[in-house]
């Protein structure tokens, strides 16, 4: 077992209020087996409820790659969900509800990203492949290196993700053209691409550049009313793919508990004073 108890990650608390998650696979180039993401899963369903983290930064070791996708030696191995043995061929309803529960942890396992309470900072650098357009995607803020080489690799594995992309890039981005271009085709594309059509916010120099500019901003979240702050983004995430009524309402509904907090008129105080705020765990 590595730090904090898990295999694959390196999960640290390098400054107040402010969690640095890593892959810590730099020997395979960060490659996601089926035991690296459900570990995943327990590192940010862990962190979401952690009141000493209000921001969490997450990235990969290394120099070459923020993860080069799904592990194909995993894959190609016999057993799989991929290949399976020649008994499980014997009966297709079988089989497929045996793949659906599968899919269905897999889809979890990703999706514990984004419903982790606190803003989930991605940094990518290096090979963003396959798998990781998924994992990043369900991300609230990405921020990439020059050198970030990105595609959604799944077509030329012979399928179409169903793990978070095509659901999630489409809402993220705003040219829906180009979604279907790049999962068609699953061709690579770069840093100033990436920016250009909205996937990531911001393009720095290197990797480490790219992570000053995260921990930058993970701390100014770190110095706000966490109550604000979560439901800001619980707000985004849960308005999105419904009518402006539906948010509002549901808005509405959320706030009138969740605007009593003491956070409020310390805020204010604040502001009126031109002094910098503190605020108690939630």
């Amino acid at each position: 077992m590595g730090e904090n108890g898990y295999t694959h990650f390196r999960v640290t608390v390098p400054e107040p209020w402010v969690a640095h998650v890593e892959i810590n696979r730099p020997d395979k180039l960060n490659a996601l087996s089926q035991e690296v993401w459900l570990e995943l899963r327990s590192v940010f369903d862990r962190l979401s409820v952690d009141p000493s983290v209000r921001a969490v930064v997450f990235s990969g070791s290394g120099e070459k790659a923020f993860s080069v996708g799904i592990d194909l030696k995993w894959v190609a191995k016999e057993g799989s969900p991929f290949v399976p043995r020649p008994e499980e061929y014997a009966d297709p309803a079988r089989r497929a509800a045996a793949l659906r529960r599968f899919g269905i942890e897999f889809q979890d396992c990703i999706t514990s990203i984004e419903k982790c309470e606190k803003p989930v900072i991605c940094v990518l650098h290096g090979f963003a492949l396959g798998v990781t357009a998924d994992i990043c995607s369900a991300a609230d803020i990405r921020i990439c290196s020059k050198d970030t080489v990105f595609c959604v690799k799944e077509v030329d594995l012979g399928i179409a993700s169903d793990i978070g992309i095509l659901a999630r890039l489409p809402k993220v981005v705003g040219s829906y053209t180009w979604v279907k271009e790049v999962a068609m085709t699953g061709r690579n594309f770069g840093a100033d691409e990436a920016y250009r059509v909205g996937f990531v916010g911001s393009v720095l120099p290197t990797k480490q550049d790219a992570l000053v500019e995260a921990f930058r901003v993970a701390r100014s979240l770190g110095g706000k009313s966490p109550v604000a702050v979560q439901a800001v983004k619980h707000f985004l995430d849960y308005s999105r793919g419904r009518t402006v009524a539906e948010g509002l309402q549901y808005q509405l509904a959320y706030n009138t508990a969740v605007v009593q907090t003491k956070d409020v008129p310390d805020a204010i105080k604040a502001l009126m004073s031109k002094k910098a705020p503190t605020f108690e765990k939630l």
